[in-house]
């Protein structure tokens, strides 16, 4: 929400497709945003930074997915300079990727990991924070010195959200849908990607069922249609007439279906999305 506060710093984006340079390869790029960060951590002094905080895949930021090697080329950077990794897996967390977080799935070791939303399904608000013994150890060592765990909210715990949310977890477990999330993703971002010659599609990107489309008025250059976000509140409202409420993040629009979605329920989303590009098409580059 960049919040006005000096103590909080940010990276470089992990956009390859809108930040990389011609003929850069993902790798290279991911190698570029680790010494970017190493760079950064150096010109603020590594004893002054308390962690590094990451989503898995940045949601609410476009659906941003990493490029190959990131998280390995950060976590390498982070580890050089005994700085703490949180990942946030609010979104990512509980199936949306095909495994159960999805740290999982990028080989993410943090020491600190927020859940959120999908804990609940986000029927009743609910969160947790869970950490790695190297956070733990110090808290428990002080707790110990003065003799109590002085840590504690109002509405913390709250049985019947704590309730709700061990019902959910349970029925995630039950109906196997991270398995589910896993096999019918890999449908989604299989239809998407074969929408990737659609005149106004820039990049298809996703995991599982959490995914993107990218759209833009001109391919070679990228551009957008007039100002930005235009496009994408113009695909959308054609989107909602098809039946499928959606998001538009700026010109991105955004895919998070529930994790029970099945594939025959995939391809009547994805063929609405492809008869929204299509009326939207002559608006965007009318003929003639």
């Amino acid at each position: 929400f960049d919040l006005p506060s000096a103590n909080i710093l940010h990276t470089s984006t992990p956009h390859h497709w809108r930040d990389a340079e011609p003929g850069e390869s993902e790798e290279q790029f991911s190698s570029w945003l680790a010494e970017d960060l190493e760079t950064l951590i150096l010109a603020e002094g590594p004893e002054t930074i308390a962690a590094f905080i990451g989503e898995p895949i940045m949601g609410a930021g476009g659906v941003i997915v990493p490029p190959a090697g990131y998280w390995e080329k950060i976590q390498a950077v982070l580890s050089k300079y005994g700085i703490l990794l949180v990942a946030d897996e609010v979104i990512c967390g509980f199936g949306r990727t095909g495994k159960m977080f999805g740290s999982q799935t990028f080989g993410i070791k943090p020491d600190i990991m927020v859940l959120s939303k999908q804990i609940s399904s986000s029927y009743l608000p609910i969160s947790a924070l869970l950490i790695n013994d190297k956070v733990f150890e110090p808290i428990a060592d002080e707790s110990n010195r003065i003799g109590t765990f002085g840590h504690g909210f109002t509405g913390g715990g709250h049985p019947v959200a704590a309730a709700v949310a061990l019902e959910n977890i349970k029925l995630i477990e039950e109906r196997d849908l991270v398995g589910n999330a896993r096999k019918v993703g890999a449908r989604l971002q299989a239809r998407l990607r074969k929408l990737d010659s659609h005149p106004l599609v820039g990049e298809v990107r996703g995991v599982g069922l959490i995914a993107a489309v990218e759209l833009v008025a001109d391919k070679a250059s990228k551009a957008p249609w007039g100002k930005p976000a235009a496009l994408g509140a113009l695909v959308n409202g054609f989107l909602q007439q098809n039946g499928v409420i959606s998001r538009n993040m700026g010109d991105a629009i955004a895919f998070c279906p529930p994790l029970i979605i099945t594939e025959a329920e995939v391809d009547a989303l994805v063929d609405a999305f492809e008869r929204s590009l299509d009326a939207a098409l002559p608006q965007v580059q009318p003929q003639g």
